[in-house]
Formats: structure tokens, C-alpha cells, sequence
């Protein structure tokens, strides 16, 4: 388990363990740990997403910048 995996390694193991407390199969004793992991892995999926919007848009602006200064 890593601590900061790629944006599809989150987004995979999210849905694992999702599936895991769907289907019960998560031990009582563990399951505040996989919802703990569960957070932490949104969050960063989110931090990701907000990073990547951030950086298109200054892309997309540049680019605005340049077509009306050209």
C-alpha cells in the first residue's frame, strides 16, 4: 500500500475497498482503517484533479494570450 499511489492506483484501490465493505468482507476491527486510507485517497485524488485543472487553465490562458496578441 502505498502512501501517495498515481491517480488510477487511488482511484483503483478506492473502489477495493469499497467492494470490501459492500460485500461485508471487511473485518469489523479493520474497517475504520480502510475508511481512514479510503479519505486520505480522496483527498489526494482531489488535491490531483484541483492541480490539473489549475495547470490547464493556465495553458488554455496562455494560449488565449497569445491569439489576442498575435
Amino acid at each position: 500500500m502505498k502512501d501517495d499511489p498515481g491517480y488510477r492506483e487511488a482511484i483503483e484501490e478506492i473502489e477495493s475497498i469499497v467492494g470490501e465493505i459492500e460485500n461485508e468482507t471487511v473485518d469489523v476491527d479493520m474497517l475504520t482503517e480502510k475508511v481512514k486510507r479510503a479519505a486520505s485517497l480522496i483527498r489526494n485524488c482531489k488535491k490531483k484533479l484541483k492541480k490539473t485543472e489549475d495547470e490547464i487553465k493556465k495553458v488554455l490562458k496562455e494560449f488565449d494570450d497569445e491569439e489576442a496578441g498575435g
